[in-house]
Order: structure tokens, then sequence, then C-alpha cells
């Protein structure tokens, strides 16, 4: 069975998103680079379906890209929640914002330029969902960075975490820095977890 054609029926059968996010899925893809960094329709409505489940009062993002996930994880908040993204392209950041600026789910979401390690060192405060989806060599140290800073029960949901199958040879040090997480997170006794191979995988991490 191919599985790619398995994705698609996948894609297909899930309920379609907000038909902002269609076009800010479209605009990426013809004015920014790199659009292939965006979660896509799966992975989306998975952010969206968690957030609406656990209905968090404070949420962090690290890695936001132009906002497609943002703004997935905002949909699911309660109209009082805080999303906070760290982000290091300032032009993402303007690209992301101006969507923002249109959803109705916008004012939940509070971009920060610069480091998310910096940035992470400097909030206060607690955190009930926590989406890494940033540069992979610093996977781990995201990790311990933001762990003491979950609340007993709260949700730590990582992005590809298969990383198109390297983590199973790992070669280059993204490859090894993801792999290590996982390896560290499948015997941390500081959380419960569950890896699943949806798209380039998603470990969904609770905290104790």
């Amino acid at each position: 069975m191919d599985l790619n054609i398995l994705d698609n029926y996948c894609i297909e059968t899930t309920q379609s998103e907000p038909d902002l996010l269609i076009e800010l899925v479209e605009k990426t893809y013809s004015d920014m680079g790199y659009p292939n960094k965006l979660s896509g329709k799966i992975i989306g409505r998975t952010l969206k379906l968690l957030s609406t489940i656990k209905q968090p009062k404070r949420a962090l993002e690290i890695g936001m890209f132009t906002g497609y996930s943002a703004l997935s994880i905002a949909e699911g908040m309660p109209e009082d929640g805080e999303l906070i993204c760290c982000e290091t392209n300032p032009r993402a950041i303007e690209f992301a914002q101006s969507f923002f600026n249109r959803s109705p789910n916008g004012h939940k979401i509070t971009p920060i330029f610069g480091p998310a390690l910096d940035t992470i060192q400097d909030l206060e405060g607690s955190f009930d969902f926590v989406f890494i989806d940033a540069d992979k060599r610093n996977y781990l140290n995201y990790y311990e960075a933001v762990l003491p800073l979950v609340v007993s029960g709260g949700l730590i949901i990582i992005d590809n975490s298969i990383w198109q199958g390297r983590v199973l040879d790992p070669k280059e040090s993204s490859d090894v820095a993801v792999n290590d997480l996982n390896r560290l997170i499948a015997h941390d006794k500081r959380v419960e977890n569950v890896h699943l191979n949806v798209r380039d995988g998603l470990n969904l991490v609770v905290k104790r």
C-alpha cells in the first residue's frame, strides 16, 4: 500500500480548516521561502482539536513561521486564552500578524522576536500547552527549558519527531538531537508520552 495514498485519504477525510488558513497556506507558498515549514492540515487540525480538549489558558509556541499552527492552536483556546509565539524571522512575524489581524482568534496571539531560548528565559508564569516546531538542533534544549514552566497535567507537543526517518540512522547534528530527545522522553520519569507516526511525527508529552 502506498503510504502517500493513505496520507492523502486522511487529509481528504479530515474536516477543512477555516478559509483564512487556506489563504495563509496559499500566500505562504507564493510569497515566502521554505513554505514546507508549514505544519499542514493534519497537524493543524490536530493542534486545534488538542487545544479544544485541553482549553489552555496560557500556551507557548516555539517556531511560529507564518502563523498557521498558531492560529490553529488559538482556534481551540478559550476567548481569554494567551498564546506566546517565539520566532526569529521578522518577515515571517510581519506576514503572520497580517493574518492574526484578520482572525477572530488573533487577539490571543503575541509573537515575540528573538531566539526562543532567550525568550523562554525571560518568561514569567506557567503554561499548560506547548508546541515545539523550530530548529531541530535545539530540540532537547527547548524541552528542558520549557518543562519547568509547564504545569502538572500540561501538554507538550513536539513536531517533526520522526524527522523524515533520519532518527533511525542519525548522522547530522539535527538527526542526533531529535533522536536524543525522543530517547530521553521515553525514559523521563517527569512525564508520560506517546510517540505517533503522523505526518513527520508527533511526540505528545504530558507532565506528571
